[in-house]
Order: C-alpha cells, then sequence, then structure tokens
C-alpha cells in the first residue's frame, strides 16, 4: 500500500510538519469525489431556537452545506446545530477511554476528534475520507489544536465500500453525512458490519427524509426557489443538480433500519431530533 507524504506549512509559527497518509484507490465517480474534496464542515456556537424557526434555514444548510467553506455560512444555515448533532452521534456510539474507533467518511474530522475525546490518549481514531483535500484540511487542524489526545488519530484515503481493515476490528464507528452520498449504501453498511467487533455500534447521522408531505413539498419549494439561485450565483449549478437527485434517494428512517439489518446488524433504531429533520440511526453488531 503506497504512502502520500504531505508538507503542510502553517502561518502561525516556525513549525512545519509532514503527515502520513495511506493512499487507497477508491471506486466512485470522479464528478462525485471531486465534488467533496471541497467539503470543509467546522464548529461554532449553538443557540436554541423553535422548531419553525429551525425549519427554514435547515432546509438551506440541508442542501448546500457540502459546498462551501464558510465557517460563518455554515453556523448561519445550520443556526450551529450540527455542533450538537455530531456529538449525539458520537455519543450513541458507546465510545470509550482506551477503545479503537473508525470515523468513516470524516471530512475535516469533526466527528473523528470528538471521538479522539471520548477514548482518549490511550484510543486510536481513524478518519477514512475518499477526499484527499479534506484529509488535508483534517490534518491541519490536528497540528493545530492544543490538545494532546488528537495526535491518536490517523487519517486514511479511502474507499466507504472496501475498507481495508480486518473483521472485528473496532470498538465503535461514526458516519457523518456520508451515508446519502455513498453509491452503494447496502454494501457501505456491511462493511461497517464486518469490521465491528460483536456488540459494538455503528452511529450514523445524516438528514431525515421526512414522510410529512408538508415539510417534503416545502423543501422543493426551497430548492427551487431559494437554493438553485444561490447555487447559480456561486457558479455551483453542476452540483446542484446532483444535490437535487440525492434529496430524491434519501431514506426515510425505517428503510435504514431495515437496510441496516440486511447488512447484518442485530438491531438498528433509527432516532428523529431537531423536530424530525435530522436523523441518527444507531445500529449495533
Amino acid at each position: 500500500m503506497a504512502s502520500l507524504q504531505v508538507g503542510l506549512s502553517f502561518p502561525c509559527g516556525p513549525r512545519t510538519s509532514i503527515y502520513r497518509f495511506r493512499n487507497r484507490p477508491v471506486r466512485c465517480t470522479n464528478e462525485r469525489r471531486a465534488l467533496f474534496s471541497r467539503i470543509a464542515p467546522v464548529y461554532d456556537d449553538v443557540h436554541p431556537v423553535s422548531p419553525l424557526f429551525l425549519l427554514f434555514y435547515f432546509i438551506l444548510f440541508h442542501v448546500i452545506y457540502d459546498f462551501f467553506l464558510s465557517e460563518q455560512l455554515n453556523d448561519l444555515l445550520s443556526l450551529g446545530q450540527h455542533r450538537i448533532w455530531k456529538r449525539m452521534a458520537v455519543s450513541w456510539t458507546g465510545a470509550k477511554i482506551g477503545d479503537n474507533v473508525l470515523d468513516l467518511c470524516c471530512g475535516s474530522g469533526d466527528l473523528a476528534f470528538l471521538l479522539s475525546e471520548k477514548v482518549g490518549s490511550s484510543g486510536k481514531v481513524t478518519g477514512v475520507d475518499f477526499s484527499k483535500e479534506q484529509l488535508l484540511i483534517a490534518s491541519s487542524r490536528q497540528q493545530l489544536s492544543p490538545k494532546e489526545c488528537y495526535q491518536n488519530i490517523e487519517w486514511l484515503e479511502g474507499d466507504a465500500t472496501d475498507l481495508p481493515f480486518s473483521d472485528c476490528n473496532f470498538d465503535a464507528i461514526t458516519m457523518g453525512y456520508g451515508l446519502r452520498n455513498v453509491i452503494d449504501k447496502l454494501k457501505a453498511m456491511q462493511e461497517m458490519c464486518r469490521i465491528l467487533k460483536p456488540g459494538a455500534k455503528a452511529s450514523v447521522l445524516d438528514f431525515n427524509k421526512s414522510t410529512q408531505p408538508f415539510v417534503a413539498s416545502f423543501q422543493e419549494w426551497m430548492i427551487d426557489n431559494v437554493v438553485l439561485p444561490v447555487a447559480s450565483a456561486y457558479g455551483l449549478a453542476k452540483e446542484y443538480e446532483y444535490l437535487k437527485s440525492s434529496i430524491r434517494e434519501f431514506l426515510t428512517g425505517k428503510e435504514l433500519e431495515e437496510l441496516a439489518l440486511e447488512a447484518g446488524f442485530s438491531t438498528a433504531k433509527h432516532y428523529e431530533i431537531s423536530g424530525g429533520l435530522m436523523g441518527n440511526l444507531v445500529a449495533t453488531r
């Protein structure tokens, strides 16, 4: 397996670090891989809001979250709620000090860093993503953080449907905003089940496909009348086309539970959060 060395220089001081990534071929469309090389989700403060007020901003966050590098924009579109959702996802895994855990489709590392805090310096975290650019961002965040436990994270470029790990290897797995964008969702779930230890949990956070007619209709209206003009203004017409198809292909909570059971998990429970606008699947091997 080839090793990729990446040199990162930081303007905040004289430190220059070399990070090693294990490189592995990724099976996906070139368009989709290029698309997610632009993702960089981040944290900020959270603010409580009413479900109806959140709905308007949630729809915006839902469909253009993946395509902007602006911290201020992400915080505006989610009203900071994404930080709460991610902490909930990590808590549902039951990860504890000393565990060996995986963050799949890790992006710029939000969930991986939260997992690192759970397992501590004696544990190990692996962050996997098919975007080398995202892993570079995650590495730079790791280098700039003063938290010692973050040094237990390894970043790996890889495919969620063909993971390079042995069976029964991990104590917990998280997957945030990733399953929706995997081409073969069943295969991804089967891989998670395969590499989890017996009794261990996978926590899959993503947008909830509502079965409520009003929410679905309002979502379509927002896409056509708000998101498309915004996407066009930022030159993201092509990305918009992909987003609309990914939204249509969302799975409901019940369908996610059925998918997990089909993949080999012993139990699966989907929790609706934020008034049913967000969902988290917890599956036990």
